[in-house]
C-alpha cells in the first residue's frame, strides 16, 4: 500500500513535494521494520536529499529523515556514519526545538545508544 501511495503522490504532486517525501520516508519505515535495511536506507537517503532541497537542512521533517537514516545505518553496523548523523540531528534539534523538547531528548537517547554499540 505504501508503494501505491508513493506512486500516486509522485504522479500527482511530483517527486519533491513534501507529501511525496513523507511517503518515501514512510516506505523506509516499513522496509526498516521488515529488516530490509538496504532498501530502507535508499528510501531514507532519497527522503533526506529531497527534504534538504525543498524544506532546508534544519526543518523538522528533514531532521526526522536524518534520524531515520541514522537508525538504519546503525542497524547495518555502520556505526561511525550513524553517529555522525545522530550528532547532526541532535545539534539541529537543540537549536530549532530546544534542549528539553521530546524529539531532542529522543536524539540524545539515540546518540547514546549508538555510542554504546
Amino acid at each position: 500500500m505504501y508503494r501505491r501511495a508513493l506512486e500516486g503522490y509522485e504522479d500527482v504532486l511530483g517527486r519533491e513535494h513534501p507529501n511525496t517525501l513523507t511517503s518515501v520516508n514512510n516506505l523506509g519505515n516499513v522496509l526498516n521494520s521488515q529488516g530490509k535495511y538496504e532498501e530502507a536506507e535508499a528510501m531514507y537517503r532519497r527522503a533526506l536529499e529531497g527534504s534538504e532541497k525543498v524544506l532546508g537542512r534544519e526543518h523538522p521533517d528533514t531532521l526526522t529523515s536524518v534520524s531515520n537514516l541514522s537508525n538504519v545505518l546503525d542497524r547495518q553496523g555502520k556505526h561511525e556514519e550513524a553517529e555522525a548523523m545522530y550528532r547532526r540531528v541532535l545539534e539541529a534539534r537543540e537549536k530549532v526545538l530546544g534542549r528539553e523538547y521530546p524529539y531532542t531528548l529522543t536524539s540524545v537517547n539515540n546518540l547514546g545508544l549508538v555510542l554504546d554499540s
